[in-house]
């Protein structure tokens, strides 16, 4: 995506709906810039749950973030109704770039956009290890050209 280009909802393969809290909003009255990394965390790891078979709890593979950034468009504050969009812009042996945007109730143009990415590691060693069957599936389905 161009620097300066607005992300579109259109650009994205999947959404997950995220709720904002009363305590996400800041003094300015929108909500705080660390909270939109919460909100693709989580999205991002609803589809690895749902759709992967990622198991937070016991599984031997969990998914470290290593990287993310984010470029704000326009504010959103509580009790705005907000979705995240993924899409998987380069899947790996062992880690995944997912592209992210957030966008509020029947916006086609994202309020904020950015990238975070998962190194997939054994839960005992913390050594990076392929990314399990399952899950690479999922994030072939959301995966866009190069």
């Amino acid at each position: 995506m161009a620097r300066g280009t607005v992300p579109q909802r259109a650009d994205y393969r999947t959404f997950r709906q995220v709720t904002t809290r009363w305590m996400d909003n800041d003094v300015y009255g929108h909500v705080n810039n660390a909270h939109y990394f919460s909100y693709f965390d989580s999205a991002i790891n609803a589809v690895l749950v749902a759709d992967g078979g990622l198991d937070i709890q016991r599984g031997s593979v969990v998914g470290f973030v290593v990287s993310s950034g984010c470029d704000f468009h326009a504010p959103v504050a509580y009790p705005q109704p907000v979705e995240v969009g993924i899409r998987v812009e380069e899947l790996g042996r062992s880690s995944v770039r997912y592209g992210v945007a957030l966008f509020a109730d029947g916006d086609d143009r994202a309020r904020a956009s950015g990238h975070m990415v998962h190194v997939f590691v054994n839960r005992e060693t913390g050594k990076s290890t392929p990314i399990p069957d399952p899950i690479r599936v999922a994030l072939s389905r959301l995966a866009i050209p190069a």
